[in-house]
């Protein structure tokens, strides 16, 4: 960061402010209102489909979950501040993590949305906002232009995967929460979803962790994307399969998980983007 130029230091100093600030302060009322729409939509649902009832729990419950991320991230921002503008080092990972919270965040919080309230879908604002720190870190930070363009793809494609894995993850634990046989599973394509959940949160965590190391440039995050990467396309490949043949469902949402999963890890490998070089490097 120290060779990024004083002007782009002082326009991702700003970003910094704007965007910290919005994380703590306005965020939060976001999400509140958008938590209240969903629930009280997903209540006139459930009237008619009881499947969703499930639905009120779990985003009770993830919504706060994701906001306490985001906050957090936003003191992380504005704590950065000096750091950013000096140019230090780890302040280009470490920002990438704290706004990677609201780009991920948002976008998981806008899906149900779309899905259930009518109006415009107000969390991807969250997301935007986030989007507009984390993107623009990448391209403002001086470094080679093949760089450049990896750091966005394989960083993004690990935001977007982090959001779809996070809200594959509920959408099984809200099946199976109702599901007619509970206790007990009725065949495999119950038995998958149980299965696919852990998975997929778990592969979360790894995603974030390998944010902040894949642009510090550490050795670990390569390896973390690419362990979360293939186990997201290592569950999603079969799981679309028996919930297409098997459950006779219409969903595509492990098929779209398997392509962005195969996105990150194209990335990953692609040798002109130098991400890969990562992986090669002697102990």
């Amino acid at each position: 960061m120290k060779n990024t130029s004083q002007t782009n230091r002082l326009i991702l100093t700003v970003l910094a402010v704007v965007v910290g600030l919005f994380m703590v302060i306005v965020a939060p009322l976001i999400i509140q209102t958008s938590l209240e729409r969903v629930i009280g939509a997903l209540m006139e649902v459930s009237k008619e489909k009881p499947a969703y009832a499930s639905g009120i729990l779990l985003f009770s419950f993830a919504y706060p979950f994701y906001r306490a991320l985001i906050f957090i991230g936003g003191v992380m921002l504005l704590l950065f501040v000096k750091p950013i503008y000096e140019g230090r080092s780890w302040a280009y990972p470490a920002s990438l993590l704290a706004t990677a919270f609201p780009s991920a965040g948002g976008m998981f919080m806008f899906l149900p949305y779309v899905s259930f309230v009518d109006g415009f879908p107000i969390p991807m604002a969250i997301s935007m906002v986030g989007l507009a720190y984390f993107w623009s870190a990448i391209f403002l930070r001086k470094a080679d232009t093949w760089e450049k363009w990896g750091h966005f793809l394989v960083l993004t494609f690990a935001g977007m995967l982090t959001t779809h894995a996070f809200t594959i993850g509920i959408g099984n634990l809200r099946m199976l929460l109702t599901r007619p046989e509970k206790p007990l599973y009725a065949g495999f394509d119950w038995w998958v979803l149980a299965w696919s959940a852990p998975v997929q949160w778990i592969a979360v965590i790894l995603l974030f962790i390998a944010i902040y190391n894949l642009a510090a440039g550490k050795r670990i995050g390569w390896w973390l994307a690419l362990i979360a990467g293939a186990s997201i396309f290592a569950i999603d490949v079969p799981t679309q399969v028996i919930r297409t043949f098997i459950a006779h469902s219409d969903s595509l949402d492990y098929l779209y998980g398997s392509l962005l999963s195969g996105g990150l890890l194209f990335s990953l490998c692609f040798p002109r983007f130098k991400i890969a070089e990562l992986g090669q490097e002697p102990e």
